[in-house]
């Protein structure tokens, strides 16, 4: 069995590529999956790891451990992870080579969450790593189950000495998946139980999101191009809209929505990251505590919403029955293990305001929802008009400058700006520049988990959520939920399909079409 595998070397003809770096390497570590049968597991977490082997992006020493309730043998789990990499991998099946070698290097722990005896059984494989496949000692644990299992995770790890106070020869560090509680309450919570057992330099709340490359290159974008960075204010920018729109419904994921719905599942914490990427101030360097200590501050200004604000910041909606690419679709309260008559909102929105310098005045409009006339993820910067028209016949419209940040599913940046249509008459007309990822680049980003697992065995945070950060965006909707859950509203009140519900255009008429 070899030590090192290697992505096949291939010579750079883009341009755009030249000098590219290779991503430092993670130290040697065992990483290990909690919840290793479930849905994100298979679909993206395994993919992900495994693709970061085929790049060349894994440490030569490195193991793989899943914890879980269903039963296998390390064989049988080694065969389950075979068939999701057969049907999620974007290459397909393994290579029968490549996959003997990684096999061999997975092992399985069945499991019940409550029980420290299992806790005991995964620290006897780790430390069996350690000895035979030379992980030093450092560990990586990836919680990817219900919230509600977190605490008890947490403290079962500790009671057989797991946690990081313990490991005096390597490293300990956790990932843990969203949500980080369902109300500020509850984050506060579940951040005092972790705490008690992990500092802050060994939490990584995940957010897949901010691994997407657009979402990455919000930064450069601003802070690598001086033509950007001096309009990027109150004194250019007229509003800024995020949009994070689907055209799935609930899925089988209906238990879950009940408890979660729009604003929980999306703004609290996707669309507000995005927010803070967008409003924050220039980092002193490009470190994790830098950076996020620039995005909290943007929280720290947004003024929670009072119960007079309600009707004039916020819009929810819930989707009825329609047509999606043709396809009829149900309507919310018909999904299973929704409930019949429930009052959980599948579209919401917000008009949120940074008060500093920067960005006083200027209106941040956030929306999300499913079941929409279209998928897309984009951050649109509009600003303002011509102050004086020189230009154009009286009938053309002239419109503003708009600068897009195309997240999914095209990833991308697009710039519209106006322009003399040719010929004897001064004709005004909107014309866009488009850079777009995979045809700029020659090359399609990898999926956000990549990124984001890799930075987490690096040991770096910029990409992970500071828990100051969560508790501020728990206090900016915080209000806006405990209205909602006391505010009985008229649901279903759009149609699936469609472009989301009246009360959002009566909050900003101006939304750009889906």
């Amino acid at each position: 069995m070899t030590d090192v595998m290697t992505a096949p070397t291939r010579r750079a003809t883009n341009p755009l590529r030249t000098g590219l770096a290779t991503d430092r390497l993670a130290d040697p570590c065992s990483i290990v999956f909690f919840g290793a049968s479930g849905d994100l597991f298979k679909r993206m977490l395994f993919p992900a790891i495994y693709a970061l082997r085929e790049k060349g992006m894994l440490p030569a020493a490195f193991g793989l451990v899943g914890f879980s309730r269903s039963k296998y043998s390390d064989d049988a789990f080694r065969q389950y992870c075979h068939d999701q990499l057969s049907q999620f991998s974007a290459n397909g099946a393994p290579s029968a080579d490549m996959w003997d070698e990684f096999s061999e290097r997975i092992s399985y722990v069945s499991a019940d969450f409550d029980d420290e005896r299992h806790y005991a059984d995964l620290k006897a494989i780790l430390e069996h790593n350690d000895e035979t496949l030379r992980t030093g000692s450092n560990r990586l644990f990836y919680l990817s189950t219900p919230p509600s299992l977190f605490p008890k995770i947490v403290k079962n790890l500790a009671a057989v000495g797991l946690d990081p106070r313990s490991n005096t020869k390597g490293w300990t560090r956790i990932i843990i998946e969203k949500p980080f509680g369902i109300d500020l309450a509850s984050a506060r919570a579940l951040q005092a139980e972790i705490e008690e057992f992990f500092d802050e330099r060994s939490i990584y709340r995940i957010d897949h999101y901010l691994g997407k490359e657009p979402v990455q290159d919000l930064l450069a974008l601003r802070f690598a191009n001086t033509i950007f960075e001096p309009i990027w204010n109150r004194n250019y920018v007229d509003n800024v809209q995020i949009t994070a729109a689907e055209t799935l419904g609930v899925e089988s994921r209906g238990g879950y929505y009940e408890t979660s719905g729009a604003l929980r599942d999306m703004l609290q914490n996707h669309v507000l990251n995005l927010l803070a990427l967008v409003a924050m101030e220039p980092p002193t360097d490009s470190g994790a505590d830098a950076i996020r200590t620039e995005k909290y501050k943007v929280f720290a200004a947004i003024e929670p919403p009072t119960t007079r604000d309600f009707a004039s910041i916020s819009a929810r909606g819930q989707y009825g029955p329609g047509s999606v690419s043709g396809d009829a679709v149900p309507g919310y309260r018909t999904e299973a293990d929704v409930d019949p008559a429930s009052n959980t909102e599948t579209f919401a929105a917000l008009k949120l305001f940074v008060q500093n310098w920067r960005w006083a005045g200027v209106p941040f409009y956030v929306r999300s929802g499913k079941r929409l006339a279209r998928k897309c993820s984009e951050i649109a910067v509009t600003f303002k008009p011509v102050p004086h028209r020189l230009y154009g016949e009286r009938t053309d419209s002239i419109e503003p400058n708009v600068l897009v940040a195309k997240i999914q599913p095209d990833e991308g940046i697009s710039l519209r700006f106006e322009a003399k249509v040719p010929g004897p008459k001064q004709h005004i007309r909107s014309v866009f520049m488009d850079f777009n990822y995979g045809s700029g680049f020659g090359i399609e980003s990898p999926p956000a988990y990549e990124r984001l697992l890799a930075d987490a065995m690096r040991g770096d945070q910029t990409l992970f959520t500071r828990w100051d950060a969560v508790e501020k965006a728990w206090e900016i909707v915080e209000p806006v939920l405990e209205y909602w859950r006391s505010t009985p509203a008229e649901f279903p009140n759009y149609e699936a399909g469609g472009q989301g519900p009246k009360s959002a255009f009566d909050l900003f008429a101006g939304w750009r079409q889906l």
